[in-house]
């Protein structure tokens, strides 16, 4: 029951991003473990296509985002190129 909650809190800040004129400047995402916040102007900056998180590379929902694809593709960037946060507690704050 817990998952679906999550997967419908982070669908519904998907939809409300998609909506939105400009892409949201911070997200907060819902994890069981504690919210991560997101800085999505500050990804935004260090990127020159949204394709490495999203779809497409003018970016748009991402599809079956959750709990094994954000620590894929967050902390797997995050490891490779050796910046931002890695461990747990570094991004889930209850």
């Amino acid at each position: 029951m817990k998952l679906i909650v999550l997967f419908a809190a982070i669908a519904a800040l998907s939809a409300g991003v998609a909506l939105a004129d400009e892409p949201a400047k911070t997200m907060v995402l819902p994890a069981k473990p504690g919210d991560v916040t997101f800085e999505h102007e500050k990804h935004m900056k260090m990127k020159d296509s949204c394709a490495p998180c999203h779809a497409t590379p003018q970016g748009g929902k991402i599809e079956g985002f959750g709990k094994d694809m954000a620590h894929q593709v967050c902390k797997g960037c995050h490891t490779d190129q050796k910046a931002g946060p890695t461990g747990c507690k570094d991004c889930h704050h209850k």
